[in-house]
């Protein structure tokens, strides 16, 4: 299959609390603000993966047939193998393409704060992102708070970034980079303790 198949890309950890706030909240804000100013864009959220599939193979092809995407930042981000891997393919793609650098510093990845930045990588903190922790709750019962409108303003805002950048995201092209899978793809679990 060649061309886009998703406009955007989530990527996130799956440790700490940023899976639940993304599932609990701003996937289906964020799919209900865009819905509101532009035609439906489709979003790659990996939960809703099909059964059986393999999935390391799913996620790659996910990423590679979208155009941007959309980068959680928590500090367990940056220790997954699977998030770096993601991150360095999207960052490769700018550099085929000429973007997020001198000549043209508008990029392909959109990073959103979610958590603590202080102890990010160097090459986090080359970009501007969009903080979010002040509305960062996972918890259902957020919905039923009164700062849960601060949420939506802030994923309006964010809907009519994307969707004044996705028209211009260059061609899909056969040659964009993937960055290997991790190997194991899986860690193992450690054995347990014996006790003798």
């Amino acid at each position: 299959m060649s061309g886009y198949r998703w406009d955007l890309f989530i990527s996130y950890a799956r440790r700490g609390s940023v899976q639940k706030w993304l599932l609990n909240h701003f996937h289906e804000k964020l799919r209900d603000c865009l819905a509101n100013e532009f035609q439906p864009l489709r979003i790659y959220v990996d939960r809703g993966m099909p059964r059986a599939v393999h999935w390391p193979s799913n996620l790659q092809h996910a990423l590679l047939h979208s155009k941007i995407m959309i980068q959680l930042l928590t500090p367990p981000y940056f220790d997954s193998d699977w998030c770096l891997a993601e991150f360095r393919s999207m960052r490769a793609r700018e550099e085929l393409l000429g973007l997020a650098g001198a000549g043209q510093s508008q990029g392909l990845i959109y990073p959103i704060l979610y958590g603590d930045s202080e102890n990010f990588p160097p090459e986090a903190r080359e970009r501007s992102w969009v903080d979010f922790k002040d509305v960062a709750y996972p918890d259902p019962s957020y919905q039923q708070s009164p700062e849960y409108g601060n949420l939506h303003r802030k994923v309006t805002v964010l809907a009519g970034d994307l969707g004044q950048l996705i028209p211009q995201v260059p061609e899909w092209r056969a040659d964009f980079p993937l960055i290997d899978t991790p190997d194991p793809v899986l860690r193992p679990t450690p054995p347990l303790p014996r006790f003798e």
